[in-house]
């Protein structure tokens, strides 16, 4: 009888040659306004020149707020930390037309901080009111993995999901950013698995030359990466239509960069494989040099 893996790679496999399916990114940007930098308070998104000054900031996160508000929030602002200006404008209402014909607008200036330049922000965010309910099978996954004698670090916060090599760190959003509990552990499976690439993990060459957005051996550990956290998904009951058809939509992607050779994708399902069985903290043999060539 075929294993999960071989059966959902038969599964992916198949998919693959079904024709082209979009991904959708698992995770919204902060707040309520689709990637605008908004006002922690009202939840609003900041308008016409602010949004263009706000954006140029260096921080991820888009939400912003007053020092006062920061402190109606129970928030701090960091000691040493520099403001950003904002204008609003201010236009006469009609009871001030009526006793000034020539009243003009005027605009007041006010100062505002990122949500990266408090202290005390909580994991959800007062005008988000989104919960996050955990899959405990998924759970236990990441704590076992977490616990064990070689793992990354993990962190949360900003807009991005990503593994650093040169840290051994995975970054991911907040888990309440996330369109679903299952969203959320399918990346971080993603990131975990990228994080088993390491020499002193699984010694994948794929990680080790991961350089240039977009070349060969990125590509390579891309697919490998989702393979993996297809698996993983599939090993702890959260996968289901909508996410295989994003797994596959992903892998598409990485495939056509590689000239649409199916053959990459069977290589980086064995690759994934490996991943997920060390995540897994299962014991699996080296691959032997027949293997390799074989893969």
């Amino acid at each position: 009888m075929a294993s999960v893996y071989e059966q959902l790679t038969d599964r992916i496999i198949t998919a693959l040659e079904g024709g082209v399916i979009p991904w959708k990114r698992e995770w919204k940007t902060s707040g309520k306004t689709s990637g605008l930098p908004y006002n922690l308070v009202s939840g609003s998104p900041y308008r016409g020149i602010n949004v263009f000054s706000l954006l140029c900031s260096p921080y991820s996160s888009n939400g912003w707020c007053t020092y006062k508000q920061a402190q109606s929030l129970g928030y701090q602002v960091r000691k040493g930390e520099k403001s950003s200006p904002v204008v609003f404008w201010k236009f006469p209402d009609k009871a001030t037309k009526l006793l000034k014909p020539d009243a003009a607008p005027f605009a007041r200036f006010y100062s505002v901080f990122n949500v990266e330049q408090l202290d005390g922000v909580p994991v959800e965010l007062p005008f988000d009111g989104v919960t996050f309910d955990p899959i405990a099978e998924c759970e236990s996954v990441v704590s076992a993995f977490m616990g064990s004698a070689s793992h990354p670090t993990l962190g949360h916060g900003g807009d991005r999901a990503y593994f650093s090599p040169s840290q051994d760190h995975v970054q991911m959003p907040y888990r309440e950013t996330f369109n679903s509990a299952g969203g959320y552990y399918a990346t971080l499976f993603h990131e975990f698995a990228h994080s088993t690439g390491l020499k002193t993990r699984c010694d994948r060459a794929e990680l080790q030359a991961f350089g240039t957005f977009g070349d060969e051996e990125y590509s390579k550990e891309e697919l490998t990466a989702e393979f993996a956290s297809a698996f993983l998904c599939a090993e702890t009951g959260c996968s289901n239509e909508e996410r295989i058809n994003n797994s596959v939509a992903y892998i598409q992607g990485w495939i056509r960069k590689l000239k649409n050779d199916k053959q990459m994708a069977v290589q980086a399902a064995q690759r994934a494989q490996r991943a997920a069985d060390f995540i897994l903290l299962r014991s699996f043999a080296a691959p032997s040099e027949t293997e390799e060539v074989a893969a």
